[in-house]
């Protein structure tokens, strides 16, 4: 690679980075309209440094920084509390109205009845991949219960119970579809900084001018 190519190829990469990055600095500007291998360049470093999240499976929803030990800790707190038909609050309440409860404590908005419940967030293949939060449909969509973890539900079994933390005695062949609305835990999510892009920014030129790759 000649020189003359070499700094084309660097003042290209250079204005990928900096269109990519907020804060970018404003004297750096291309000199060459953009290549399709500064497209696929530019392409890359986006998928590396993007923090959208995929879309799940099912309806979507907005669920923040909440994460499945957050859903079991919210239920924990319902424990003891009378099952009521169509009651939603810690006065009385019945399975689907616990999951709705416990998900809207986290800012979390799933809909009121259990067929509908059975549809949102992305589905979990068996009981083997369940973790901390998951809903749990049994078969015929006629009950509903929050997966705690360690082989154990959380729900509000039937009148003249309570809120119950139990050992989970369903197997996947009375199961419906088992739901996943948030993740496990909270991933730190992956951002382009400064010194990062500062890196890959003497990496590509290096590459630029010796025509090897980064």
């Amino acid at each position: 690679m000649s020189l003359l190519e070499a700094t084309g190829r660097i003042s290209e990469i250079q204005s990928t980075l900096l269109a990519l990055t907020p804060g970018a600095r404003a004297n750096i500007a291309p000199s060459v309209a953009p290549s399709p291998a500064s497209t696929d360049f530019a392409k890359a470093l986006s998928d590396l440094t993007s923090t959208t999240k995929p879309e799940a499976v099912g309806t979507p929803l907005a669920t923040g920084d909440a994460t499945g030990a957050g859903v079991v800790a919210a239920a924990k707190k319902y424990l003891g509390v009378p099952y009521v038909f169509g009651g939603e609050d810690s006065t009385g309440m019945d399975c689907s109205g616990l999951v709705q409860r416990v998900y809207a404590d986290l800012g979390i908005t799933v809909p009121r009845v259990v067929p509908d419940q059975a549809k949102v967030g992305t589905e979990v293949g068996s009981l083997a991949n369940a973790q901390p939060g998951d809903l749990i449909v049994a078969k015929g969509s006629g009950h509903i219960l929050i997966y705690a973890g360690n082989n154990q539900v959380i729900h509000a079994p039937r009148p003249g119970t309570t809120v119950t933390l139990t050992e989970n005695w369903r197997k996947d062949s009375d199961i419906e579809t088992i739901r996943r609305l948030v993740p496990s835990t909270t991933a730190a999510p992956a951002a382009a900084s400064a010194g990062n892009v500062d890196s890959l920014l003497v990496a590509a030129q290096r590459a630029a001018l010796t025509g090897g790759s980064w």
